[in-house]
C-alpha cells in the first residue's frame, strides 16, 4: 500500500478509543480520518469532531484501517458493517465466542480484506502466554489469574480465554488437577474450569489489566505475570495492526498471529 493509512476510531470517546486517537495523531504514515462513538454528538475528540453513525462514517470518510474498542454487545454489528464496506478492522474489544470468530472469517474472506482481533495489544502480554505454554509442557497443572479494572464489562477475559487455549494446546487437552472430591461451599469460589485448570477473575478499581498464570508441581511453583500500567502500552501493537492489516487478509486471531 502505498501513502498515507487513512484510520477512523470506533468508540473514540472511550479510554482505549481515546488512547488510539492521540496515538495515530503522531503517526508519520497514518492520517486520523474519522472517529464515531455513540456518545459523540456535537463532541469532538483531539480536535476532530466524532460521528455518531458508523455507517454514515464509513462512507463519508473511506477509512483504509478502522480500530474498533466498542463494547462486546455491539461490535459484532460493527464488524459487520465494516468489512461488508470492503474496509480492513483491527479490533481491541473482545468478548468473542468462536461462532463470532469463524462468521468474521468469512466475511474477511468474502470481501477481501483483513481483520485482527487481539484480546491484548501489549507486547509483554504475548511474550507472557508464549512462556507460559512451554511451561505447561513440564508443568501442566496450572491455574489463571487475571485482574482488570472494575468497569470492564466481560468475564474472563479475552487475555484470559486466549491463554487458556494455548495452555490446553500445548499440555495436549484435558489435564486432571486438584482433588475430585473438592467441595465448593460458596458458587464458583474456586472459579471457571476449563480443560481441567481454573480461571478467575479479579474487579477492582486501581487495576488496568494484569494476568499471571500459577503453575504447581511437587514442592514448588512457578509464576509468570504481567502488567499493563497503562493504556500506552498497547498502542505499539494496535499501530503494528493497522500497518498489517491493510495489506494482508483474511482473520488474524491474537497478536503473536501477526509478529514476525
Amino acid at each position: 500500500m502505498n501513502g498515507m493509512i487513512k484510520v477512523l476510531v470506533n468508540g473514540a470517546l472511550g479510554r482505549m478509543g481515546h488512547t488510539v486517537v492521540q496515538t495515530v495523531l503522531k503517526q508519520e504514515d497514518m492520517e486520523l480520518v474519522g472517529a464515531v462513538d455513540v456518545f459523540g454528538a456535537g463532541k469532538t475528540v483531539e480536535g476532530c469532531p466524532v460521528d455518531t453513525n458508523l455507517g454514515a462514517a464509513l462512507a463519508a470518510h473511506k477509512p483504509d484501517v478502522v480500530v474498533d474498542f466498542t463494547r462486546p454487545d455491539v461490535v459484532m454489528n460493527s464488524l459487520r458493517l465494516i468489512l461488508n464496506a470492503g474496509i480492513n478492522a483491527v479490533v481491541g474489544t473482545t468478548g468473542f465466542t468462536p461462532e463470532n470468530l469463524e462468521e468474521l472469517k468469512g466475511l474477511a474472506e468474502k470481501n477481501q480484506v483483513g481483520v485482527l482481533v487481539c484480546p491484548n495489544f501489549a507486547i509483554g502480554a504475548v511474550l507472557m502466554m508464549k512462556i507460559a505454554a512451554e511451561v505447561a509442557k513440564y508443568l501442566p497443572q496450572c491455574e489463571i489469574i487475571e485482574l482488570h479494572h472494575d468497569k470492564k464489562l466481560d468475564a474472563p477475559s479475552g487475555t484470559a480465554v486466549l491463554t487458556a487455549q494455548k495452555l490446553a494446546e500445548a499440555r495436549g487437552g484435558y489435564v486432571a488437577q486438584g482433588n475430585p472430591e473438592e467441595t465448593e461451599k460458596l458458587d464458583r469460589v474456586r472459579g471457571h474450569e476449563y480443560e481441567g485448570m481454573r480461571i478467575h477473575s479479579v474487579r477492582l478499581p486501581g487495576f488496568v489489566a494484569s494476568q499471571e498464570i500459577i503453575f504447581g508441581s511437587e514442592g514448588e511453583t512457578l509464576t509468570i505475570r504481567n502488567d499493563s500500567i497503562n493504556r500506552e502500552c498497547y498502542m505499539p501493537g494496535v499501530m503494528l495492526g493497522c500497518r498489517t492489516m491493510v495489506k494482508r487478509k483474511g482473520l488474524a486471531y491474537g497478536l503473536d498471529a501477526i509478529l514476525e
